[in-house]
Protein backbone atom coordinates (compact mmCIF):
# COMPACT_ATOMS: atom_id res chain seq x y z
CA UNK A 1 0.00 0.00 0.00
CA UNK A 2 1.43 3.27 -0.87
CA UNK A 3 1.56 6.30 1.88
CA UNK A 4 0.52 9.54 0.92
CA UNK A 5 2.55 11.88 -1.52
CA UNK A 6 5.20 8.66 -1.44
CA UNK A 7 4.57 6.46 -5.06
CA UNK A 8 7.15 8.84 -7.04
CA UNK A 9 9.89 8.47 -4.32
CA UNK A 10 9.64 4.46 -4.48
CA UNK A 11 12.64 2.42 -6.12
CA UNK A 12 12.19 1.47 -9.24
CA UNK A 13 12.22 -2.24 -9.09
CA UNK A 14 9.32 -2.48 -6.67
CA UNK A 15 6.92 0.27 -9.15
CA UNK A 16 8.20 -2.09 -12.30
CA UNK A 17 7.05 -5.10 -10.49
CA UNK A 18 4.10 -3.80 -9.09
CA UNK A 19 0.83 -5.11 -10.45
CA UNK A 20 -1.54 -4.12 -8.14
CA UNK A 21 -1.75 -0.64 -6.05
CA UNK A 22 -3.79 0.25 -2.82
CA UNK A 23 -4.15 3.61 -2.19
CA UNK A 24 -5.76 5.89 0.52
CA UNK A 25 -6.56 9.43 0.86
CA UNK A 26 -3.65 11.55 -0.42
CA UNK A 27 -1.39 9.01 -2.71
CA UNK A 28 0.18 10.29 -5.16
CA UNK A 29 -1.90 10.46 -8.46
CA UNK A 30 -2.03 7.70 -11.31
CA UNK A 31 -1.33 9.43 -14.28
CA UNK A 32 0.52 8.10 -17.61
CA UNK A 33 4.06 9.45 -16.91
CA UNK A 34 3.67 7.16 -13.55
CA UNK A 35 2.24 4.15 -15.72
CA UNK A 36 5.12 4.31 -17.44
CA UNK A 37 7.49 3.59 -14.54
CA UNK A 38 4.75 0.82 -13.71
CA UNK A 39 4.62 -1.17 -16.87
CA UNK A 40 3.08 -4.12 -15.11
CA UNK A 41 0.19 -1.99 -12.79
CA UNK A 42 -3.53 -3.78 -13.78
CA UNK A 43 -5.63 -2.61 -10.69
CA UNK A 44 -5.38 0.02 -8.54
CA UNK A 45 -7.81 -0.45 -5.43
CA UNK A 46 -8.81 2.73 -3.53
CA UNK A 47 -9.65 2.29 0.47
CA UNK A 48 -11.94 5.61 0.09
CA UNK A 49 -14.70 6.96 -1.94
CA UNK A 50 -14.02 9.49 -5.28
CA UNK A 51 -10.90 8.57 -7.50
CA UNK A 52 -10.48 11.77 -9.30
CA UNK A 53 -7.46 12.41 -7.44
CA UNK A 54 -6.57 8.87 -7.48
CA UNK A 55 -6.20 8.34 -11.06
CA UNK A 56 -6.31 10.47 -14.07
CA UNK A 57 -9.24 9.71 -16.55
CA UNK A 58 -6.64 9.00 -19.60
CA UNK A 59 -5.21 5.64 -17.72
CA UNK A 60 -8.90 4.73 -16.33
CA UNK A 61 -9.75 4.78 -20.59
CA UNK A 62 -6.20 3.23 -20.92
CA UNK A 63 -7.41 -0.20 -19.79
CA UNK A 64 -6.06 0.09 -16.09
CA UNK A 65 -8.49 -1.33 -13.64
CA UNK A 66 -10.17 1.06 -11.08
CA UNK A 67 -11.91 -0.04 -7.69
CA UNK A 68 -13.37 2.30 -5.28
CA UNK A 69 -15.53 2.02 -1.89
CA UNK A 70 -17.86 4.77 -2.47
CA UNK A 71 -20.32 2.59 -2.06
CA UNK A 72 -19.26 1.27 1.18
CA UNK A 73 -18.66 5.20 2.43
CA UNK A 74 -21.60 5.90 1.09
CA UNK A 75 -23.71 4.78 4.14
CA UNK A 76 -21.85 6.47 7.15
CA UNK A 77 -22.75 9.67 4.91
CA UNK A 78 -26.06 8.48 4.43
CA UNK A 79 -26.86 7.59 8.06
CA UNK A 80 -25.22 11.40 8.58
CA UNK A 81 -27.62 12.61 6.28
CA UNK A 82 -30.90 11.04 7.96
CA UNK A 83 -30.00 11.75 11.31
CA UNK A 84 -29.38 15.43 10.50
CA UNK A 85 -32.58 15.36 8.46
CA UNK A 86 -34.28 14.24 11.27
CA UNK A 87 -33.32 16.34 14.11
CA UNK A 88 -33.74 19.14 11.75
CA UNK A 89 -37.33 18.25 11.45
CA UNK A 90 -38.43 17.53 15.26
CA UNK A 91 -36.58 21.06 15.77
CA UNK A 92 -33.87 19.78 17.81
CA UNK A 93 -31.28 22.70 16.60
CA UNK A 94 -33.74 25.55 17.03
CA UNK A 95 -34.81 24.61 20.27
CA UNK A 96 -31.24 23.69 21.59
CA UNK A 97 -30.30 26.88 20.95
CA UNK A 98 -33.27 28.76 22.69
CA UNK A 99 -32.56 26.40 25.73
CA UNK A 100 -29.38 28.21 25.96
CA UNK A 101 -29.74 31.22 25.65
CA UNK A 102 -33.14 31.30 27.98
CA UNK A 103 -32.08 28.79 30.40
CA UNK A 104 -35.42 28.40 31.88
CA UNK A 105 -38.34 25.85 30.78
CA UNK A 106 -39.70 26.02 27.59
CA UNK A 107 -43.25 24.78 26.81
CA UNK A 108 -42.32 23.02 23.68
CA UNK A 109 -45.68 22.06 22.85
CA UNK A 110 -46.70 25.72 22.49
CA UNK A 111 -43.64 26.83 21.40
CA UNK A 112 -42.41 24.74 18.64
CA UNK A 113 -46.65 23.71 17.85
CA UNK A 114 -46.68 22.89 14.16
CA UNK A 115 -49.80 22.30 12.16
CA UNK A 116 -51.26 18.85 12.37
CA UNK A 117 -52.39 18.77 8.61
CA UNK A 118 -48.72 19.70 7.52
CA UNK A 119 -46.11 17.22 5.99
CA UNK A 120 -42.79 17.40 6.68
CA UNK A 121 -41.04 17.64 3.27
CA UNK A 122 -37.66 16.88 2.90
CA UNK A 123 -35.85 17.63 -1.25
CA UNK A 124 -33.10 15.64 -2.09
CA UNK A 125 -31.00 17.19 -4.62
CA UNK A 126 -29.34 14.34 -6.68
CA UNK A 127 -30.19 10.33 -6.95
CA UNK A 128 -26.52 9.62 -6.39
CA UNK A 129 -25.71 6.39 -4.68
CA UNK A 130 -25.25 8.75 -1.24
CA UNK A 131 -28.67 10.27 -2.72
CA UNK A 132 -30.21 6.76 -2.92
CA UNK A 133 -29.29 5.83 0.22
CA UNK A 134 -30.66 8.80 1.86
CA UNK A 135 -34.04 8.44 0.39
CA UNK A 136 -34.51 4.80 1.72
CA UNK A 137 -33.86 5.56 5.47
CA UNK A 138 -36.57 8.63 4.91
CA UNK A 139 -39.07 6.15 3.58
CA UNK A 140 -39.58 4.41 6.90
CA UNK A 141 -40.83 7.73 8.35
CA UNK A 142 -43.96 9.51 7.32
CA UNK A 143 -42.75 12.32 4.94
CA UNK A 144 -43.05 13.66 1.69
CA UNK A 145 -39.39 13.15 -0.55
CA UNK A 146 -38.93 15.21 -3.22
CA UNK A 147 -35.99 14.55 -5.72
CA UNK A 148 -34.25 16.32 -8.37
CA UNK A 149 -32.20 14.83 -10.66
CA UNK A 150 -32.03 15.17 -14.37
CA UNK A 151 -30.51 11.69 -15.22
CA UNK A 152 -33.00 9.83 -13.22
CA UNK A 153 -35.53 7.72 -14.52
CA UNK A 154 -37.13 5.76 -10.96
CA UNK A 155 -38.34 8.48 -8.51
CA UNK A 156 -41.57 6.88 -8.29
CA UNK A 157 -39.77 3.07 -7.64
CA UNK A 158 -37.61 4.74 -5.19
CA UNK A 159 -40.86 6.58 -3.29
CA UNK A 160 -40.10 9.66 -4.39
CA UNK A 161 -41.57 12.74 -6.47
CA UNK A 162 -39.23 13.94 -9.26
CA UNK A 163 -39.36 18.26 -9.37
CA UNK A 164 -37.54 20.86 -11.03
CA UNK A 165 -35.07 22.37 -8.70
CA UNK A 166 -37.30 25.59 -8.02
CA UNK A 167 -40.00 23.40 -6.67
CA UNK A 168 -38.13 21.48 -4.30
CA UNK A 169 -36.48 24.60 -2.52
CA UNK A 170 -39.39 26.04 -2.43
CA UNK A 171 -41.55 23.34 -1.10
CA UNK A 172 -39.34 21.48 1.28
CA UNK A 173 -38.09 21.64 4.91
CA UNK A 174 -35.06 20.26 4.61
CA UNK A 175 -33.22 20.20 1.33
CA UNK A 176 -30.37 18.00 1.19
CA UNK A 177 -27.37 18.19 -1.16
CA UNK A 178 -25.92 14.63 -2.76
CA UNK A 179 -24.24 15.67 -6.15
CA UNK A 180 -20.59 15.62 -7.43
CA UNK A 181 -18.38 18.64 -7.73
CA UNK A 182 -17.89 18.82 -11.20
CA UNK A 183 -18.02 21.74 -13.80
CA UNK A 184 -21.92 20.98 -14.64
CA UNK A 185 -23.04 21.29 -10.87
CA UNK A 186 -20.49 24.28 -9.59
CA UNK A 187 -22.46 27.18 -8.37
CA UNK A 188 -26.02 24.99 -9.13
CA UNK A 189 -27.78 26.16 -5.75
CA UNK A 190 -28.08 29.84 -6.71
CA UNK A 191 -29.19 32.96 -4.69
CA UNK A 192 -32.81 32.32 -6.41
CA UNK A 193 -32.82 28.95 -5.31
CA UNK A 194 -31.86 29.91 -1.62
CA UNK A 195 -34.01 32.73 -1.56
CA UNK A 196 -36.76 30.22 -2.82
CA UNK A 197 -36.71 28.48 0.81
CA UNK A 198 -39.21 29.48 3.10
CA UNK A 199 -38.48 31.12 6.55
CA UNK A 200 -36.77 28.90 9.00
CA UNK A 201 -35.76 25.69 6.53
CA UNK A 202 -32.94 24.08 6.56
CA UNK A 203 -30.05 23.33 4.15
CA UNK A 204 -27.78 20.19 4.46
CA UNK A 205 -25.08 19.83 2.91
CA UNK A 206 -22.49 16.49 2.37
CA UNK A 207 -21.72 16.90 -1.24
CA UNK A 208 -19.27 19.48 -2.07
CA UNK A 209 -18.98 23.04 -1.10
CA UNK A 210 -18.64 24.51 -4.96
CA UNK A 211 -21.90 23.17 -5.31
CA UNK A 212 -23.59 26.25 -3.93
CA UNK A 213 -23.08 30.00 -4.01
CA UNK A 214 -21.18 30.34 -1.17
CA UNK A 215 -21.60 34.40 -0.66
CA UNK A 216 -25.28 33.88 -0.97
CA UNK A 217 -25.25 31.79 1.36
CA UNK A 218 -23.64 33.06 3.64
CA UNK A 219 -25.69 36.54 3.21
CA UNK A 220 -28.85 34.09 4.00
CA UNK A 221 -27.11 32.67 7.29
CA UNK A 222 -26.37 35.96 8.50
CA UNK A 223 -29.97 36.52 8.01
CA UNK A 224 -31.17 34.40 10.05
CA UNK A 225 -33.96 33.81 7.80
CA UNK A 226 -32.33 30.03 6.85
CA UNK A 227 -30.85 27.02 8.76
CA UNK A 228 -27.71 25.16 7.62
CA UNK A 229 -25.72 21.89 8.33
CA UNK A 230 -22.75 22.09 6.55
CA UNK A 231 -20.25 18.87 6.68
CA UNK A 232 -18.33 20.89 3.37
CA UNK A 233 -17.87 24.46 2.29
CA UNK A 234 -15.63 25.87 -0.24
CA UNK A 235 -13.06 26.74 0.72
CA UNK A 236 -13.25 23.34 2.90
CA UNK A 237 -12.29 24.95 5.64
CA UNK A 238 -14.01 28.41 6.08
CA UNK A 239 -11.66 31.47 7.16
CA UNK A 240 -11.01 32.32 10.50
CA UNK A 241 -12.75 34.95 10.14
CA UNK A 242 -15.53 33.79 8.13
CA UNK A 243 -19.15 34.38 9.41
CA UNK A 244 -20.56 30.75 9.41
CA UNK A 245 -18.05 29.96 12.75
CA UNK A 246 -19.92 31.86 15.06
CA UNK A 247 -24.64 32.16 13.58
CA UNK A 248 -26.30 29.86 15.99
CA UNK A 249 -28.15 29.35 12.75
CA UNK A 250 -25.06 26.62 11.03
CA UNK A 251 -23.78 23.39 12.62
CA UNK A 252 -20.01 23.11 11.02
CA UNK A 253 -18.64 19.76 11.23
CA UNK A 254 -15.34 19.09 9.35
CA UNK A 255 -15.58 16.99 6.45
CA UNK A 256 -16.48 13.78 8.31
CA UNK A 257 -20.31 12.03 7.06
CA UNK A 258 -17.96 9.44 5.32
CA UNK A 259 -16.15 6.94 7.30
CA UNK A 260 -14.19 7.76 10.01
CA UNK A 261 -13.26 5.95 13.29
CA UNK A 262 -14.55 2.18 13.45
CA UNK A 263 -16.31 2.63 10.23
CA UNK A 264 -12.91 2.80 8.43
CA UNK A 265 -12.29 -0.90 8.83
CA UNK A 266 -15.41 -1.42 6.34
CA UNK A 267 -13.75 0.48 3.64
CA UNK A 268 -10.35 -1.66 4.86
CA UNK A 269 -12.36 -5.10 4.73
CA UNK A 270 -13.83 -4.50 1.14
CA UNK A 271 -10.52 -3.78 -0.36
CA UNK A 272 -8.75 -6.03 0.77
CA UNK A 273 -12.10 -8.34 -0.77
CA UNK A 274 -11.37 -6.26 -4.18
CA UNK A 275 -7.67 -7.43 -4.45
CA UNK A 276 -8.57 -11.17 -3.37
CA UNK A 277 -10.98 -11.46 -6.44
CA UNK A 278 -8.15 -9.99 -8.48
CA UNK A 279 -5.66 -12.37 -7.39
CA UNK A 280 -7.97 -15.12 -7.84
CA UNK A 281 -8.91 -14.79 -11.19
CA UNK A 282 -12.41 -13.10 -10.46
CA UNK A 283 -14.21 -9.49 -11.56
CA UNK A 284 -13.71 -6.73 -8.66
CA UNK A 285 -17.77 -6.00 -7.71
CA UNK A 286 -16.46 -2.18 -7.40
CA UNK A 287 -15.26 -1.02 -10.66
CA UNK A 288 -15.73 2.44 -12.10
CA UNK A 289 -16.21 2.88 -15.35
CA UNK A 290 -14.86 5.94 -17.47
CA UNK A 291 -18.62 7.70 -17.90
CA UNK A 292 -18.83 6.80 -13.71
CA UNK A 293 -15.34 9.09 -13.43
CA UNK A 294 -16.47 12.05 -15.76
CA UNK A 295 -19.83 12.06 -13.18
CA UNK A 296 -18.13 11.73 -10.27
CA UNK A 297 -17.10 13.69 -7.33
Amino acid sequence: MANPGSLGALPNDILTRAEVLVTGWGTQQVDLDLMQRMPNLRAVVHTGGSVRKVVTSEVLEGGLLVSTQAGTNAEPVADYTHAMVTLSLKGVFRSAEDYRSERKRIEVYDRYRVAASHEPTVGVVGASRIGRSVIARLRSSRLRILVYDPYCNDAEALGATEVDLPELFASSDVVTLHVPGTEETKGMVTAELLALMRDGTTLVNTARGSVVDGEALEAELVSGRIRAILDVTDPLVPSPDSALWDRPNVLLTPHMAGAVGPELAALGAGAVSEVQRYLAGKPMLHLVSAEKFARSA
